[in-house]
């Protein structure tokens, strides 16, 4: 990880409380992940250029306090700075009344998306949507 850090652009961004790194995302232009361009549940939805949030981790004592929506939204204007006009993300949904793993959710929850102004851009799967949002 300090190589990708030291090599180019940052992989993705950090959330801080009092100081201390607490959660992380990471997020790029989609091109940068390659995996997404063959992934039969994940590929383009459309030819437009858009940057993707594809992974996020969040410390135990800070979860279900709203730092993933938060992330997404710092994400959103960040790639925005960056020139993006698009930002979209691989989330989970759960299947209604379960809980899912934390372990499980390292791509988010729909919900997180959805408090962040991201909207179902597809569904390939029933658990994977493509949530997308305009900058």
């Amino acid at each position: 990880m300090k190589n990708i850090v030291e090599s180019g652009p940052p992989p993705g961004l950090v959330a801080y409380a009092h100081g201390q790194p607490v959660a992380w995302c990471a997020l790029a232009p989609r091109e940068t992940y390659g995996v997404l361009a063959t992934s039969r549940i994940l590929k383009p939805v459309d030819q437009r250029p858009v940057w993707s949030v594809v992974c996020f981790f969040v410390a135990k004592p800070f979860r279900q306090r709203g730092l993933t929506t938060k992330l997404l939204d710092a994400a959103a204007k960040y790639a925005r700075q960056q020139g993006a006009r698009i930002v979209e993300g691989y989330p989970v949904e759960p299947k209604v009344d379960s809980r899912t793993a934390d372990v499980f959710v390292w791509t988010g929850l729909a919900s997180a998306f959805r408090k962040a102004g991201f909207e179902e851009a597809a569904r390939r799967s029933p658990t994977r949507p493509i949530m997308r949002r305009e900058v």
